[in-house]
């Protein structure tokens, strides 16, 4: 298990002013949006992790005749696309599929808590429980076909009867294929972990065709660029049968309505050898954007050959960025010193603390919060802490732990560049948290029919969801979570 691609166990800082501009525009009139978006009958949704709105940008600018540019010259790119809250990427991909944050999808990590569920292998007798859905749920991990799920690693329900807890019970709201799949279209998706049953929705049934390889498997460890390429190629090649009417493994079948990938050689890339002066691709992050522009011009050419780039939107977009970009604001904080603060501030002890560029923390005691934000606030430059978000901030912006078992007692947002870890952690970037390059994503509609052009307007990426939706002529407000949290269709300039 490598240090690049499995994270640790484990959040700088927000504008406001942004946020609030963010949320105005979000709430503001994109209802013209839905009626110009041209009807498609498929929609490619690509996520090419760790993509920020300035690789795309730099990319396409020093890559005239790319595929990037190329997609981006037939559609729409937005300068100003933001991930959802922590970035990490379980809510990143669901912002991309359900329109909503962790305050209606309740998934806040892939390695969180929940204060209403018990641990794997117990009699349920003792609620609260660490949830983690990567690779250690795999039947066999350290195989690239690992078999699947492991119900005995999984929490249980106590109010289900002490069943297991798979991922796709963990999301509280749908998601679009769910939606696509109620009205006779075919679904399907590829990613990096069995886990990833998380978007067949609480349905478990909403992706016809999930293909999961294991990305940290033993045989292949993915920790260098090019070895992650030749993983991510398996997916690309299960996306081509798709777009050639077959299943992901090459068997008969139909080109599914929304389907895609995502990618994690960039994320790779930016962890191990990341960028160079002025933001500047470093030679592994080169080589990961120029795979992920190959790839995606196969897919391109695909479509045309089957007759169907005439009818098919493709969105490519990133579930998070990584940070820092600039090497030089890099710095390692220990996340033992950061427990050991917090527990000495709640005599009750901590439930579960989740570290990368952020700080998710659930308690024992919850009524002991204010005092660990008081402590943590105080101990701000030792700990490279930019604010901790808490008590009303954290109400609005969440929900209250008091009364949501998922809902973190605190976050601790640190200054930009500061990763949570082991002191000896090699890795030079990460994501999870709320800085700018966390969270300022690439985001590019492209398809027939469309004008051109770049919005500069802030969006946020659980704006896709709906718009893919409304693409194929679907009701958004057939998602929960865009009713929930009103989110609406993107705008097209």
């Amino acid at each position: 298990m490598n240090n690049h691609t499995k994270k640790a166990r484990r959040g700088v800082t927000i504008n406001s002013a942004l946020l609030a501009c963010a949320a105005l525009s979000i709430g503001v009139a994109l209802a013209q949006s839905a009626a110009t978006l041209p009807k498609m009958q498929h929609v490619l949704l690509i996520s090419v992790d760790g993509m920020h709105e300035s690789d795309l940008r730099q990319y396409v600018a020093a890559h005239p005749a790319s595929a990037l540019a190329a997609l981006s010259g037939s559609g729409v790119t937005y300068s100003q696309a933001r991930s959802a809250t922590p970035s990490d990427s379980f809510p990143g991909l669901l912002a991309l599929v359900t329109g909503g944050t962790p305050k209606s999808t309740g998934v806040y990590y892939d390695d969180s808590y929940d204060r209403k569920l018990a641990a794997p292998g117990s009699d349920c007798k003792v609620a609260g429980t660490e949830v983690v859905y990567d690779e250690s749920i795999d039947k066999n991990p350290d195989l690239l076909d690992s078999g699947g799920i492991d119900p005995v690693k999984l929490p249980r329900d106590p109010a289900g009867g002490c069943v297991p807890f798979y991922p796709h019970s963990f999301l509280r709201v749908n998601t679009v294929f769910e939606v696509a799949k109620a009205a006779g279209l075919p679904t399907a998706w590829a990613d990096k972990h069995p886990a990833y049953d998380l978007i067949q929705g609480p349905s478990g049934k909403g992706v016809d065709d999930l293909y999961t390889p294991e990305i940290n498997n033993a045989t292949a460890p993915t920790d260098s660029e090019a070895k992650t390429a030749v993983y991510d190629a398996l997916k690309v090649k299960a996306v081509m049968n798709q777009i050639g009417g077959k299943t992901s493994a090459g068997a008969a079948g139909k080109v599914p309505a929304i389907f895609g990938m995502n990618f994690q050689a960039l994320s790779v890339a930016q962890k191990t050898t990341g960028y160079a002066a002025q933001a500047a691709p470093g030679p592994d992050v080169a080589a990961a954007l120029d795979f992920v522009d190959a790839s995606l011009g196969q897919m391109v050419a695909g479509l045309k050959a089957g007759g169907l780039s005439g009818n098919t939107l493709i969105v490519v977009s990133a579930k998070h960025g990584q940070s820092p970009i600039d090497r030089s604001a890099l710095k390692i904080v220990d996340s033992k010193a950061l427990k050991a603060a917090i527990t000495a501030a709640a005599p009750a002890g901590v439930a579960q603390l989740t570290t990368d560029s952020v700080g998710l923390v659930w308690l024992k005691d919850g009524q002991q919060a204010d005092a660990v934000a008081a402590a943590l606030t105080a101990n701000r430059a030792a700990l490279s802490i930019d604010r901790v978000l808490s008590g009303a901030a954290l109400k609005a912006q969440y929900g209250d732990p008091a009364t949501d078992s998922r809902v973190p007692d605190l976050v601790v947002i640190p200054t930009q560049g500061v990763i949570y870890t082991k002191p000896t952690a090699t890795k030079i970037a990460e994501h999870g948290g709320f800085s700018e390059d966390d969270t300022h994503v690439a985001l590019l509609l492209s398809g027939p029919g469309l004008q051109a052009g770049t919005v500069s307007a802030p969006v946020s990426n659980t704006q896709v969801a709906p718009t893919l939706l409304s693409a194929l002529g679907l009701d958004p407000k057939a998602l929960q979570a865009v009713v929930q949290e009103g989110t609406s269709v993107l705008p097209l300039k």
